[in-house]
């Protein structure tokens, strides 16, 4: 069930004004209907994504609901004029979304990490917040992705399992691209692509400080984490192109422009899009 919340314009992709507590509500509103969605958490790497494809703009545009996971994104919408109530992250909504999938006693299934990972995840949930059912948990391989068999094998365990709530934490648009496989097969679900959520959940590493957070520097804390696998990505792509969309909000909100018109000519796709083929890049929901 989609939201009524207002939609803001950045690039290619539209995202939401809603707090993390309004996205629950709504979830928990929607699980009393019966009815199931999709959450995505639009950070600086996934708006770079989309606005060098299309395709991957409207896998986003799919989701009953777009919020924005990166500091960035959401200066980038206060100075265009048109700004967002807060971030909102996947790795805290795993939290958030597990305690009310516990309040009303649903279940929930974990997708993604190193073998063992999912199933510490679900765990520590459910040790967290007593009530929360586990329905199953999965690692599967890299490149499970490019397998068609194992990907249908994997839909089957999680339909047989019937969970109200799915975590797929594989990386976008990996994660995306198995929710919409799982979205028709389970339409009472809700489904959150949650990149690093799962292991953070596991106690694999730990979200940085509150105050860095509140800074829009947690970026630079998972950097120090992971230096070899996100050096590249933070600091030679998702860096300049940040600036660039700042700059590009604030000419947009002197001259008059909308923010979505300057990015390199990026299409400004509708909430309704069709997916079409999906990339085949991979970018963590988290950073």
């Amino acid at each position: 069930m989609r939201t009524s919340a207002a939609e803001v314009p950045i690039g290619p992709v539209s995202v939401m004004a809603m707090t993390e507590v309004d996205v629950v509500e709504h979830v928990a509103e929607s699980w009393r209907r019966g009815v199931g969605g999709s959450i995505v958490t639009v950070n600086v790497d996934i708006l770079r994504a989309a606005v060098r494809d299309a395709a991957v703009a409207a896998l986003i545009a799919e989701a009953e609901i777009v919020v924005s996971d990166g500091k960035p994104i959401v200066w980038m919408a206060a100075v265009s004029g048109h700004p967002v109530p807060e971030r909102v992250t996947g790795a805290s909504l795993v939290s958030t979304l597990a305690e009310a999938a516990a309040a009303a006693g649903r279940s929930v299934f974990l997708i993604g990490g190193d073998p063992g990972v999912p199933e510490a995840a679900g765990r520590a949930l459910a040790d967290r917040f007593p009530g929360l059912r586990v329905a199953g948990a999965d690692s599967p391989p890299f490149g499970f992705e490019k397998d068609e068999r194992q990907v249908t094998d994997l839909a089957a365990r999680v339909v047989r399992a019937q969970p109200d709530l799915v975590l797929v934490g594989l990386g976008f648009p990996k994660q995306e691209q198995l929710i919409a496989k799982l979205r028709p097969l389970l339409p009472q679900a809700w489904m959150l692509g949650c990149g690093a959520g799962i292991p953070m959940a596991a106690g694999q590493f730990q979200r940085a400080p509150e105050f860095v957070q509140r800074v829009g520097a947690e970026w630079l804390h998972r950097l120090l984490l992971e230096p070899r696998r996100l050096a590249r990505r933070y600091l030679v792509h998702d860096l300049p192109f940040a600036v660039a969309l700042l700059a590009t909000a604030l000419g947009g909100r002197v001259t008059g422009r909308p923010l979505s018109s300057p990015l390199a000519g990026a299409p400004v796709v509708t909430p309704h899009a069709g997916a079409g083929a999906a990339a085949q890049t991979d970018h963590s929901a988290a950073a």
